[in-house]
């Protein structure tokens, strides 16, 4: 009898279980939305957003993206809404910033600067962060906001580099407002870098380059713009090692190496552009009498006497063209059991 009643009572309670449980769910969904909003986040991980936000957590808006979309549309000067085709407006990704404080994850609290939109001057008001070559904000802040996340994409060699030691900001090569940054587009890399390096914006134009005009290259096939430990930032520990990603026939080792060719590519190259030929420093006969000997054939003056039997006519053709290489073709190292002067 008592077990017959128990049963009744359980299947009684059943209903009732269900339904709070079914109230619980819903209050945890409520609850776990509420903590979405930016206010609340901006509270809860001051100790995880940068020191302006975290002075300042009272003054976040209470819309977020929201509040700034109000302004910033399409036709605003500064237009944000090709941000959400980017990774960064992902709120999706947790690793984002519209994953926590949207907009003002990276521009700080924005309430104040809400609240003076409409006046003169509010876009450089300071109120919060802008980034940029003409902005208010310190290069040193607007870094410091970028490498709250992408300090490990940026490697420990940026610390010391060229681009952070000319105060060089994030900004003034990368842009975030848009659904395509230039500087991450193997064909239109070469614009943004030009922007400073006008030098070897006009040695990518001389008769031998590689093709980075053409589009086939990028400035990164070769240089790490956040910096390495290498010279010249460049992707690999030596010249040679950088140049024989490429060129991996250059590599050897041979039977009869060629020393400037295994000491540094750049004794003989010039690696953004030459008016001679092969990227060449300088024409190949006079190239090659920098380091060999005034003694005998190889290093006297290109004339009519300088040559084995003193006549232009038997010699002189290989005066022109390739000059030493005519002779010479295995210049860079060869494998041959005759080739100690590389002619074959």
């Amino acid at each position: 009898m008592l077990s017959r009643d128990l049963h009744v009572i359980t299947v009684m309670l059943y209903p009732l279980m269900f339904s709070l449980i079914f109230l619980l769910s819903i209050c945890s969904v409520a609850f776990s939305i509420a903590l979405m909003s930016p206010i609340v986040l901006a509270v809860q991980n001051a100790s995880s957003v940068s020191p302006v936000q975290a002075e300042y957590a009272i003054s976040y808006t209470e819309k977020g993206a929201d509040t700034c979309i109000k302004c910033h549309d399409e036709d605003n000067e500064v237009p944000i809404l090709p941000i959400f085709k980017t990774k960064h407006g992902r709120g999706a990704d947790r690793n984002t910033p519209f994953a926590a404080l949207q907009c003002e994850s990276c521009h700080g609290p924005g309430a104040a600067h809400a609240k003076q939109a409409r006046k003169e001057g509010a876009k450089l008001s300071g109120s919060i962060i802008h980034f940029g070559v003409d902005s208010v904000t310190s290069v040193e802040q607007q870094n410091k906001q970028c490498l709250s996340c992408h300090e490990n994409a940026a490697g420990a060699g940026w610390f010391g580099s060229q681009h952070e030691s000319n105060d060089v900001a994030c900004a003034r090569c990368h842009q975030t407002h848009v659904a395509e940054d230039t500087v991450l587009v193997k064909d239109k890399q070469k614009t943004v870098c030009f922007t400073c390096h006008k030098r070897q914006r006009a040695d990518i134009y001389k008769r031998s380059s590689h093709p980075l005009r053409f589009g086939s290259m990028a400035c990164t096939a070769c240089h790490d713009a956040h910096g390495s430990f290498a010279p010249s930032a460049l992707i690999k520990a030596t010249v040679n090692e950088t140049c024989y990603t490429c060129h991996a026939e250059k590599r050897g080792p041979v039977l009869w190496p060629h020393a400037p060719v295994v000491e540094d590519c750049t004794l003989c190259h010039q690696a953004h552009g030459s008016n001679h030929a092969a990227l060449l420093l300088h024409r190949a006969v006079f190239l090659c009498k920098q380091c060999h000997s005034p003694q005998g054939h190889p290093s006297l003056a290109p004339s009519q006497t300088a040559l084995p039997d003193g006549t232009f006519r038997a010699f002189g053709k290989f005066l022109v063209g390739k000059n030493c290489l005519n002779c010479h073709s295995a210049i860079h190292g060869s494998n041959h059991p005759s080739g100690v002067k590389f002619l074959r």
